[in-house]
């Protein structure tokens, strides 16, 4: 019992949506960058962890759209209702900075505290087995972002469908390079810039042998053309429940239930909503509860009955426990889609 388990060692990113933001040097919020921007405070209402919070957001660690630095910041480069905008968040003494630049920059800083998870409520979490309590037990910083953007979630996970993350992530990585533009404010100069991803009109334009060129099947990037077309349709579910979201996202041919509930547990910060139709998340739930490798969608569902309300708190803290059965087949191979 004691070696099924076992926490895997810790990565820079887990599957748990992790990514590694260094602890600040000092206590006490410093001063604002010199590069004139907007600025907020705000006190969270409890234990803080960027790292956990805002590491949903992040699509690979070459994300053009995200990056977290040595200084303990984490840069989020965005296309607001606004406009384009970056913001940059670090968390001191039990404050919170947030310094923000371009047209979309107090769009970004009004939604600062939901970002972080203020709409959230983990207190409302009661753990039901002993692998989800010591997760959440060693990660008291873990609270639900709620970005309040649609498009900035779903062509992400659009380009994710049917393929291996690394080959999702290149091209997310490519086509924000390539068709995005410079953030705003420090973050959109230097060696390695930051881009704002394109706005729906762009995505609608490229051509198809750029989609080729950055690995992208005609299916996926079909279903993006049609989620950009009625992209200002898709932007108004974020006022409606996470359920309703989901069923405005699945009108569009192409994003079933994989990629809608991907999108509201980022935009609507929905802790219920569980992804189903992923290759591995069905079997590393059923082992971490039951020993069951092969636990299918149904079965997930079922064990997580008792987190009813906070299904996908509790998936994401079995992920974030790096409980998980041995993988015993190869990883999903690469496809070269000039073969299909």
């Amino acid at each position: 019992m004691a070696g099924r388990f076992a926490p895997r060692p810790t990565r820079t990113t887990t599957r748990g949506g992790q990514v590694g933001v260094p602890a600040t040097a000092r206590a006490g919020i410093p001063r604002p960058s010199a590069a004139p921007a907007r600025t907020r405070r705000w006190v969270p209402p409890g234990p803080l962890d960027l790292g956990l919070v805002l590491g949903p957001l992040r699509r690979g660690p070459g994300d053009p759209t995200f990056r977290a630095t040595a200084d303990g910041s984490v840069w989020r480069a965005c296309r607001t209702p606004a406009g384009p905008g970056t913001l940059r968040v670090r968390a001191y003494g039990g404050e919170v900075l947030g310094e923000a630049w371009g047209p979309g920059a107090q769009w970004l800083l009004d939604g600062l505290p939901e970002l972080l998870g203020a709409a959230d409520d983990p207190e409302a979490f009661v753990p039901r087995h002993r692998v989800v309590a010591g997760a959440r037990h060693r990660r008291p910083g873990l609270r639900l972002t709620r970005t309040g953007l649609v498009l900035e979630s779903l062509i992400p996970s659009v380009l994710e469908q049917k393929v291996t993350t690394d080959e999702a992530y290149r091209a997310w990585r490519l086509l924000v390079r390539w068709f995005g533009e410079p953030a705003p404010g420090p973050a959109g100069a230097g060696e390695r810039p930051m881009f704002v991803m394109p706005g729906a009109r762009t995505w609608a334009l490229i051509p198809s042998w750029e989609w080729h060129r950055a690995g992208v099947d005609d299916k996926r990037a079909s279903t993006i053309l049609r989620a950009v077309r009625v992209a200002a349709r898709l932007e108004q579910g974020v006022g409606m429940p996470a359920a309703g979201a989901r069923a405005r996202l699945e009108v569009v041919p192409g994003v079933g239930p994989w990629t809608s509930a991907e999108v509201v547990q980022r935009s609507h910060g929905a802790a219920d909503e569980v992804t189903v139709g992923d290759l591995h998340l069905p079997g590393i739930v059923g082992w971490a509860l039951a020993g069951d490798r092969f636990a299918d969608d149904e079965t997930m569902l079922r064990l997580l009955e008792p987190y009813a309300g906070h299904r996908h708190r509790a998936a994401r803290l079995i992920l974030l426990s790096g409980v998980a059965p041995a993988r015993r087949t190869p990883k999903m191979p690469r496809v070269d889609i000039g073969l299909l």
